[in-house]
């Protein structure tokens, strides 16, 4: 017993000192993934081109960041005609808007590897305060990040009012930072 308590102890002891970490997202082992509803069928969708920086401060996650962007001109449906739609002005602009980022403006710490993030999300030239919690944990070299929350396309001006498309989108974030 008095064995595992000093292996605790030292555990704590330890990673109170680990220095904060700045992190890269990898794209290879990232996805950045979206739902909707149109015609009442789910139609999932994802971007590439996912980068930026992560701040990691495993000892005070008060003081993490992160900042990243995805490239809007990866989006994939798996179907191209549809793709290219999305790409245009009536939707995501991606030749005046390339970019859709998000920015956080505070983390708290829940419970275990459970922290909540402020942040704005910004897409078609709109920025938003967002509101979401995730998932964090540690891998070799980095931390594994996991999200899934939900958006209004409409309060970004993506597409307009529609009887067969639905407004409300639900992202999934599953992102592998390391240095």
């Amino acid at each position: 017993m008095r064995k595992v308590m000093l292996l605790l102890i030292t555990a704590v002891v330890f990673n109170s000192m680990l220095p904060a970490q700045s992190l890269k997202p990898v794209e290879a082992e990232s996805k950045v993934g979206f739902v909707i509803k149109n015609m009442g069928v789910d139609v999932d969708g994802s971007f590439q081109g996912l980068k930026g920086v992560i701040h990691v401060n495993a000892a005070d996650w008060s003081k993490s960041s992160f900042d990243v962007t995805v490239d809007v001109n990866t989006i994939n449906t798996n179907i191209q005609r549809r793709d290219n739609h999305l790409k245009q002005a009536d939707f995501f602009d991606a030749a005046q808007y390339p970019e859709i980022r998000i920015q956080s403006i505070r983390i708290l710490p829940k419970q275990g590897n459970i922290y909540y993030a402020e942040a704005i999300l910004t897409m078609h030239g709109i920025s938003k305060n967002i509101k979401f919690d995730f998932i964090a944990k540690p891998v070799d070299g980095g931390y594994l990040m996991t999200s899934n929350f939900s958006l209004n396309r409409l309060d970004y001006k993506i597409g307009r009012s529609s009887i067969t498309m639905a407004d409300k989108v639900t992202v999934m974030l599953s992102v592998l930072a390391k240095k």
